[in-house]
């Protein structure tokens, strides 16, 4: 590091949850695929993911997107995505977020764009009125009404989805997803999460199930349902959440409720919403997310050597 190394980012906010995405001044990672990229990042620069989205520089609900050149040449963009405390296979508002940059930067054109990922390639649609739909990568739902008992707060009933990342998906709760009880629905569903782990509950594969999703009645007829997502770092995502929605429209299919090109809308706990569609090939389902984000800000990282709390603070 520099005495004073530069990071140049730009913010977005998609729905009301922010994306931080870094275009110059990250760590080099080589050029293999995604994954063996995330791989390194994992390995060797995790202090400088804290550094990015963490205090003093960040808050625990920024997601950062480390802009990386793509594998094959037809793609738009690579991208890694991280959060407070780690890395997430793919991010719905992030790559919302991603396109809106690119194309507030004049990077690219209303069309249809690739973009590479740790867990894969997905497509995204910029509209000519700006608003991005996301073609997500095969969803699907691993197991239908898993039981988990809670301590101090008794027995859920939930699916096992994946929609990007993995989801404990609970529709019957006694909760109210609202904004002004945030507190308790973080509460209950941080130790949903808990008790997951504790009962050896996974994802495919023994993957841990890093999202909690509970659902409620939308607030006005504009939606179909409204949602609380608790991400992996213990903070909720403030919009509707892609891949969160990806996973509702797996088990929506899968029971039953939602046919091929059916428009889900779902409501966040701030309002906003993303409309949500999906196509079935070869027996998997593939959703679609629209959103749109804006931007809020261009800057840089400064990074100074002499600051003790250059690569974040230590609790």
């Amino acid at each position: 590091m520099t005495p004073h190394q530069r990071i140049r980012v730009i913010d977005s906010h998609t729905a009301g949850e922010p994306t931080r995405l870094i275009l110059a001044g990250g760590p080099e990672l080589g050029d293999g695929s995604l994954e063996r990229r995330l791989e390194t990042f994992r390995r060797d620069y995790d202090a400088f993911r804290s550094a990015v989205v963490n205090e003093p520089r960040g808050s625990d609900i920024i997601v950062g997107a480390l802009l990386c050149e793509p594998v094959d040449p037809h793609s738009t963009a690579g991208v890694i995505f991280f959060n407070n405390v780690g890395y997430l296979g793919m991010c719905g508002h992030g790559t919302i977020g991603l396109i809106a940059t690119l194309s507030h930067l004049g990077k690219i054109e209303p069309g249809e764009h690739r973009i590479e990922t740790p867990v894969g390639t997905v497509g995204a649609t910029l509209h000519a009125d700006g608003r991005v739909t996301v073609h997500n990568l095969p969803s699907r739902r691993s197991a239908a009404r898993v039981t988990v008992q809670v301590p101090g707060y008794g027995a859920f009933c939930g699916d096992v989805a994946w929609g990007g990342n993995w989801f404990y998906l609970v529709e019957e709760q006694p909760y109210t997803v609202a904004i002004d009880n945030v507190e308790e629905l973080t509460a209950v569903t941080w130790a949903i999460r808990q008790a997951l782990s504790a009962n050896g509950i996974t994802g495919d594969d023994g993957k841990e199930i890093d999202h909690i999703e509970l659902f409620g009645p939308p607030s006005g007829p504009e939606a179909d349902s409204r949602n609380f997502v608790l991400c992996p770092g213990k903070a909720y995502d403030r919009s509707p959440c892609g891949t969160g929605t990806s996973a509702k429209l797996a088990c929506l299919y899968a029971k039953g409720k939602l046919r091929p090109g059916q428009v889900w809308r779902q409501q966040g706990i701030l309002g906003s919403i993303f409309e949500g569609s999906f196509n079935v090939r070869d027996g998997n389902v593939y959703p679609s997310i629209t959103g749109r984000a804006y931007i809020t800000a261009e800057t840089d990282l400064v990074f100074d050597k002499n600051d003790p709390s250059c690569m974040g603070l230590v609790p």
